[in-house]
């Protein structure tokens, strides 16, 4: 069996079919529901004719990846320059569809992408609009949502709305285009430019995915070729040991939340403060079981501990975006907790 260890000679569809066998089948099939059933099969071919891939190209890989997309001068796509690619090659009509579904959030039709618009950013556009228009609005969307934005409004102002939304009657349909093509070119254009992602956050997420050892060598490897890059996503990734800041209530939080057999692999593998950590917040009871479960475990294989401390720390994530526990920023500022 042919073993490829010549960088150099790899396609562009070779990189992303390795790219998509290192990171795993989970992550891999999250990439491919994003995909066309053409790009699925050009991909698919490239794995399956891509042989041994020796272990250097895959670091290198890796390093190129991360690197291009931290630096800032690195990526030139913009919605422009790639609107102006598509119209070369498709109609204008395709086009604007394509690019209204790539600028807003999800959704097929405008009232889908407004569903997915937090209500204080939409209030925030809709308070400079008209009532009449702001009523038409809000009697497209989600009653609950909706309420939300109401909310959100100045009170006079809201109550304008109030009253022109009940002498509402059915809206013309010319009035109803208007309106969205006031959203489209004004609000979602705007939101989308004003939203985009930190690619450093984005490389922290990747990152935190990977096994200790893995992510050792590739922030090793960054930080030779760009050590500010590196510091930053070192910054923004969240780790098993960040745990550790975790104020009491979040850390009983979680404990209610975890699966008790992955708890005691992941603190087999963790360091004295944290097991310390997680002890302190249970009963006697519950705290001397776990111990007993973490001895009884003997010699655990090193990839099982990081599995289970990358699932206690996808946990905690989880709790946190649903306001459940409180993850302080390491880097402090005003998410740090103050007793």
């Amino acid at each position: 069996m042919r073993v490829r260890e010549d960088y150099r000679t790899l396609t562009g569809p070779e990189k992303a079919a390795i790219l998509m066998l290192a990171i795993g089948e989970e992550h891999a099939a999250k990439l491919f529901a994003l995909m066309d059933d053409e790009e699925i099969k050009e991909l698919s071919q490239t794995m399956s004719n891509l042989g041994t891939v020796h272990s250097s190209i895959i670091e290198r890989l890796f390093v190129e990846f991360a690197d291009q997309i931290s630096s800032t001068g690195s990526l030139v796509g913009t919605f422009d320059s790639t609107e102006r690619l598509l119209e070369k090659v498709l109609g204008k009509d395709r086009v604007d569809n394509i690019m209204e579904e790539i600028r807003g959030p999800a959704g097929r039709t405008m009232w889908d992408k407004l569903a997915n618009v937090n209500e204080g950013v939409l209030a925030n556009f809709l308070k400079n609009e008209y009532p009449q228009t702001v009523a038409v609005v809000l009697s497209k969307i989600k009653p609950e949502h909706a309420a939300r934005v109401l909310g959100q409004l100045p009170e006079a102002f809201a109550m304008e709305v109030i009253m022109r939304m009940l002498r509402m009657e059915s809206v013309q349909k010319e009035i109803l285009d208007d309106v969205e093509r006031t959203l489209r070119s004004e609000f979602m254009s705007n939101l989308a430019r004003t939203s985009r992602r930190d690619p450093h956050e984005a490389m922290a997420e990747i990152f935190n995915s990977l096994d200790r050892t893995t992510e050792g060598r590739f922030i090793s490897a960054l930080e030779e070729r760009n050590r500010d890059s590196a510091e930053r996503i070192k910054a923004m990734m969240f780790t098993f040991e960040d745990l550790g800041r975790l104020d009491p209530g979040s850390v009983q939080t979680l404990l209610r939340n975890v699966d008790k057999g992955k708890l005691a692999i992941a603190l087999k593998g963790a360091s004295e403060p944290l097991r310390d950590l997680f002890f302190a917040n249970m009963s006697e009871r519950a705290g001397k079981l776990l111990r007993e479960e973490i001895q009884g475990l003997g010699p655990v294989k090193l990839r099982d501990v990081d599995e289970a401390q990358m699932y206690m720390v996808a946990l905690a994530k989880e709790l946190a975006a649903k306001d459940e526990i409180v993850i302080a920023d390491k880097r402090g500022g005003e998410d740090e907790l103050i007793y």
